[in-house]
């Protein structure tokens, strides 16, 4: 049985862009995935303007360009995810090199503004040959990127030191978005005084996660807002009050006035500075 929608917060005043979401995944038989029209204009309702959405397997980065293609206020991101990476190379031993030349086949699309999300998972992914497996494919990923000048978008759990070991190893593109930003208040200040930017998603509001807002806290008071982003991460990562249900677009203000509340600043100055912040990282003019 389809369960009902979920109430849709109040606008925000400005708009914003939704950094990071999967809106071709359904969450369960229960919430399917809406219509892309359907999603947009529940998203647009609320303010939020423009979405990245991000592909992480062969088909869903063709679907992320098909949609980019078609729809301006949809940009495409494109990528083998690291728990991705890891099925392939234990499938075969060609697998997972044939499907990164066909990400960066993809990648050279007008419509798609980053490379991502890739990096490491080490809650999902916790034998050493499937680890090897996704640092082969960050490295990868970090390459291609810096390549073709777009911007990178990382996926980090339970692999904050190993995954600044190898982007600075490798040598960073101009543009990283640690995508649903994790990490702890040090991590965040070294993020911003190396120029990239932290995307921070649901998890913000859940009542448990004040190391995480302490986080944010310092890429504010080591930048302002100049390099932090928002998203959803939808179906993931619901915010409160609704965390368990299928997140989308039009749940961002959520996220973004508890950003405001934890930041102390205007909610109009954060809509504003979290645009400005999403369009510098992902070169959007």
């Amino acid at each position: 049985m389809t369960l009902p929608p979920v109430p849709r917060p109040e606008p925000l005043p400005r708009p914003v862009v939704d950094s990071h979401c999967h809106l071709d995944i359904d969450r369960s038989e229960d919430e399917p995935a809406l219509p892309l029209a359907d999603a947009l204009a529940e998203a647009a309702a609320v303010n939020v303007t423009e979405v990245v959405h991000v592909g992480c397997d062969l088909a869903a980065a063709r679907q992320a360009v098909a949609w980019a293609r078609e729809n301006p206020q949809v940009h495409a991101a494109v990528s083998l995810h690291p728990t991705e990476a890891a099925v392939l190379a234990a499938s075969g031993a060609d697998a997972l090199p044939a499907a990164l030349d066909t990400i960066a086949d993809l990648a050279r699309d007008p419509a798609v503004v980053a490379v991502g999300e890739t990096g490491l998972d080490h809650y999902w992914t916790p034998d050493p040959e499937g680890r090897a497996a996704q640092e082969i494919s960050f490295r990868a990923h970090i390459r291609m990127a810096r390549r073709l000048g777009k911007t990178l978008v990382i996926h980090d759990r339970d692999a904050h030191s190993d995954v600044i070991r190898v982007l600075e190893d490798e040598g960073p593109p101009p543009r990283v978005v640690f995508h649903c930003f994790s990490g702890d208040a040090a991590m965040a200040r070294h993020c911003v005084r190396s120029g990239w930017f932290v995307s921070l998603a649901g998890p913000l509001t859940f009542r448990n996660a004040e190391p995480l807002r302490q986080a944010a806290a310092a890429a504010v008071e080591e930048g302002g807002l100049s390099h932090v982003l928002v998203e959803t991460d939808a179906p993931y990562l619901t915010p409160h009050p609704h965390r368990g249900r299928a997140n989308a677009p039009a749940l961002l203000p959520l996220t973004v006035r508890m950003l405001a509340e934890v930041a102390g600043r205007p909610l109009e100055e954060v809509c504003d500075a979290t645009r400005d912040a999403t369009h510098r990282a992902f070169a959007l003019t």
